[in-house]
């Protein structure tokens, strides 16, 4: 089976405490709308103390348009996508010139060419490389990615395959938008970046992750919870308070369910690669899942650490978990995301 050679990240330039970012929205928004100052708290429950900037706090201050916010949107995403990208094969062993396939993974900005064309330009990769931009998954983009990178993967054994997500999240924050979901999106979104290399079965090189299989499931009427709305301004955000009840009522039986058709239980999973979409989505997953310990600290780091980067949340907790070490045995990766919709990719980790 494919496996995963490296992963890499990006610390952007501009990371922020919290409480400086929780003083500048108290600016920007209480003083045009004084009702909001009630909802400041928000700020405090989310258990984040830094988030992953790609801009200083004044940016956010000032008036843009949605064409000068989607510019910054390229120009960021292709300088990092190579410092990642160059990152990730210096610690694969890998040459440019060997990757086959690139998939692109983004909800937060357009770009046509899509940004693997860019890239590819950029780096000087080889013009007939496979290519997948991939777009709209939101949160649960990586793992979706993760997948249909393996299976890419599993299609071709020679195949290197390269997956780069993207999202800069705080670029979407509309100034003007008074609403509770753009407020409490500016309480816990931030910007990543990451990079990793799926190698097929024929590759050599540290095969100690490998891809067993995935599972995505789409709800049915549940549009509303989780997306965005398309304005004049940019992208408005869309997210319902009931994603946690929604977790709660649903993951058991999903994992369960995946796992039993791979003849494993939740025991058997030893780590836990979970997107923490915030501290009320850990609440959530720890409540509907009988296992003991802190089964998602590094989840709970990531987050504490960098905020929610959307889609690339979770493949920095899979760099965490493949730099800091991990249990031999089963890994699961999981993240939810707009449709309402679960992605999940399972990992044997170890010799």
């Amino acid at each position: 089976m494919p496996y995963i050679a490296a992963v890499s990240k990006i610390d952007l330039p501009c990371r922020t405490d919290q409480q400086a970012v929780k003083e500048q929205a108290r600016i920007a928004f209480t003083s045009r709308s004084p009702h909001m100052e009630r909802l400041m708290d928000v700020f405090d429950n989310t258990q984040i103390v830094t988030r992953n900037f790609c801009k200083p706090l004044g940016y956010y201050m000032m008036p843009s348009t949605f064409e000068d916010r989607n510019n910054q949107y390229l120009e960021t995403t292709l300088k990092y996508s190579v410092e990642a990208i160059e990152e990730c094969l210096t610690r694969a062993n890998v040459s440019k010139n060997e990757i086959t396939d690139i998939l692109f993974v983004s909800t937060t900005g357009l770009a046509t060419p899509s940004m693997d064309a860019l890239i590819i330009n950029r780096m000087r990769l080889d013009p007939h490389i496979n290519r997948m931009p991939i777009f709209g998954l939101g949160c649960a983009g990586g793992v979706s990615g993760m997948a249909k990178a393996n299976s890419i993967a599993i299609a071709d054994p020679d195949a290197v395959v390269l997956m780069v997500a993207v999202e800069l999240c705080s670029l979407t924050v509309l100034r003007d938008d008074y609403s509770t979901s753009n407020f409490v999106g500016s309480s816990l979104f931030s910007d990543g970046i990451a990079a990793c290399l799926v190698m097929g079965d024929n590759r050599p090189g540290d095969n100690r992750v490998r891809y067993k299989s995935a599972s995505s499931k789409l709800y049915y009427d549940s549009l509303e919870v989780m997306g965005w709305d398309f304005t004049n301004n940019g992208f408005k955000v869309l997210f319902s308070k009931d994603i946690p009840t929604f977790i709660n009522e649903n993951v058991r039986n999903d994992i369960t369910g995946f796992l039993s058709k791979q003849g494993l239980k939740l025991e058997d999973i030893k780590n836990f690669i979970f997107h923490p979409g915030g501290k009320k989505v850990l609440d959530a997953y720890t409540d509907a899942l009988p296992v003991e310990g802190d089964f998602l600290q590094n989840s709970r780091v990531v987050m504490n650490n960098y905020g929610n980067m959307s889609s690339v949340t979770v493949l920095y907790v899979l760099e965490r978990f493949m730099n800091e070490g991990f249990e031999n045995g089963y890994g699961l990766m999981m993240a939810m995301g707009p449709g309402f919709s679960s992605e999940m990719v399972l990992l044997e980790m170890g010799n």
